[in-house]
């Protein structure tokens, strides 16, 4: 018997249970992972709480995981017991859910861990360097841009930065609170707005010399999207890849309109539409990994038999980049 992350009603962390279950065999086309590291994100408190529609329960959960593949299914090439590898994020978390201390997983959605990389690193570096290859794969991103990142705090957020600095790009960082900003200079922010403080548009254009950011990376959406519309350079582009405020907006459209603005919708399972652009993105990575442009920054870790703490910690907003989950 294996133990697995499960909730059997909608809610908060404590309706997370772990729950003895036989341990799976895969079917083709897939591996079993034994799991070592568990990589959090929003999106399963989201899943969690109902708001993707309810689904069957129990259910699993989790996007991301790496580990040692133990057995494969008929047909698997290219990985083999033994191999470290991690889970690349995007697939129904009630089939193919990661959190627990074995699990099976589509070979296809499958990449291997770099052998000077820890498996908690690992952990913490697919799902927020994919959602943050949006500034490259839709944003173009180019040296001398102006690049603003909201919840820049995050897992997702520190990538952006990180990707923005590689590139060459002016990475400004905004932040609810006074707390964090000392950290994201520390960490590759040239500069940090806080929104609790300042008019984020007003900053940026300050900063900017009155011309506005190229590049809006936004994880809040919202009535706040209003703001950041008038804060995106004439002919830039704003990347929508969450919704922390909400789901609907007023915009005024003259502002969208006039200056030629891109309003651009993202999320990371669109690279998996196409085999070379996931290739090319995957590449990406591990290139930026080897060079050290890339560092996952991890917040905390819990073991698995504290999985409510970690995900209470998640949600407490407290955090400082990525906070994993440590099995097996």
């Amino acid at each position: 018997m294996i133990k697995t992350v499960r909730f059997h009603e909608l809610g908060a962390p404590e309706v997370l249970r772990l729950d003895d279950l036989p341990r799976p065999e895969p079917g083709p086309g897939e591996v079993r992972i034994a799991v070592e590291a568990i990589g959090l994100n929003r999106v399963e408190s989201m899943y969690r709480r109902g708001e993707f529609g309810a689904p069957a329960l129990p259910s699993t959960l989790g996007y991301e995981a790496a580990g040692t593949v133990d057995a494969v299914g008929e047909g698997v090439t290219g990985f083999h017991p033994g191999d470290r590898v991690a889970t690349l994020p995007g697939l129904d978390m009630a089939q193919y859910g990661t959190c627990g201390e074995a699990i099976l997983y589509p070979a296809s959605m499958l990449v291997k861990v770099p052998d000077e990389q820890s498996m908690v690193e690992a952990a913490a570096t697919w799902m927020q360097y994919l959602t943050a290859y949006a500034l490259v794969y839709a944003g173009n991103i180019a040296r001398g841009d102006h690049v603003v990142i909201t919840a820049a705090s995050s897992s997702v957020g520190l990538a952006a930065i990180q990707i923005a600095n590689a590139a060459g790009a002016i990475p400004i960082a905004v932040t609810r609170g006074r707390g964090k900003a000392a950290a994201l200079l520390e960490n590759g922010a040239a500069h940090v707005i806080v929104s609790d403080e300042e008019n984020v548009a007003e900053a940026v254009r300050g900063i900017t010399d009155g011309q506005g950011a190229r590049i809006v990376f936004d994880a809040v959406g919202g009535q706040p999207l209003a703001e950041l519309v008038t804060a995106v350079a004439p002919r830039g582009i704003l990347i929508l890849y969450g919704a922390l405020a909400g789901e609907e907006v007023t915009l005024a459209l003259q502002a969208v309109m006039f200056h030629c603005i891109t309003l651009r919708g993202y999320a990371a399972y669109e690279l998996f539409l196409d085999p070379a652009v996931q290739q090319s993105a995957i590449d990406y990575i591990y290139a930026g990994l080897k060079s050290g442009a890339l560092r996952p920054l991890v917040d905390s870790t819990f073991p698995l038999a504290e999985i409510v703490a970690a995900y209470r910690h998640l949600e407490s907003n407290t955090q400082f980049g990525k906070i994993v989950v440590t099995a097996g």
